[in-house]
């Protein structure tokens, strides 16, 4: 599975990108777990979020869902963490 998060807006504006691919990473099952969570409560729309929040652009496998601050779900805000800190 690969999943890319995509971070915009902030007081910046500054964007970070990162993406993992679960497929060797020993934790794979958990990836996965907290992906499909993440997604399920992402929106098809990017939504229209707060004056400098940041705006998440989350895709797994191809499908890709939308997320901002501060409405962010559980799962939402630990993989985009998980994401950005762990990927390339």
């Amino acid at each position: 599975m690969r999943i890319r998060v995509r971070r915009t807006g902030g007081f910046a504006g500054i964007e970070r990108q990162a993406e993992v691919d679960t497929s060797e990473q020993p934790d794979a099952h958990e990836w996965h777990a907290l992906a499909e969570q993440a997604v399920a409560a992402g929106r098809s729309v990017p939504p229209a979020g707060v004056p400098d929040g940041f705006r998440y652009e989350i895709t797994v496998d191809g499908r890709t869902v939308y997320a901002a601050d501060p409405r962010l779900t559980g799962e939402q805000r630990r993989l985009i963490s998980r994401v950005l800190k762990e990927g390339a």
